[in-house]
């Protein structure tokens, strides 16, 4: 079993820093999304935006990266898509796949003496 680190730049989407007031009054800078102009998928639980990631084939020296995350679209509108404009959508991020490193199972080559005797150390 592996670990995944996702890291995301919002900013690649259409959007607009501001800073907004709170009830109190103080500023709080915030980062607005519009949901259309960004193809996101509102759905009943939520606003939802479909990533798709693509293993990298030439690793950069000495970087960790192991695949880069772009935006996935509904299928009709990627295939009106042109070539320039598919290859122009940015990308938002980057994936690092962490193998977990399997243990070295202990095994025994020589025969254990397991006395026979039944012990009864357990109250049921």
């Amino acid at each position: 079993m592996s670990s995944i680190s996702i890291k995301i730049d919002l900013r690649q989407l259409k959007h607009i820093i501001q800073k907004l007031k709170r009830k109190d009054g103080t500023e709080v800078e915030c980062l607005t999304i519009p949901i259309n102009e960004n193809n996101l998928f509102k759905g009943e639980k939520g606003v939802y935006l479909d990533l798709t990631a693509f293993e990298l084939k030439n690793k950069q020296p000495g970087s960790k990266d192991t695949h880069i995350v772009k935006q996935s679209f509904p299928k009709e509108m990627y295939d009106k898509m042109s070539e320039e404009e598919k290859m122009a959508l940015p990308i938002l991020g980057n994936l690092i796949v962490w193998e977990k490193q399997e243990a070295t199972p202990n095994v025994i080559t020589e025969p254990m003496d397991i006395p026979d005797e039944e012990h009864d150390d357990l109250p049921f």
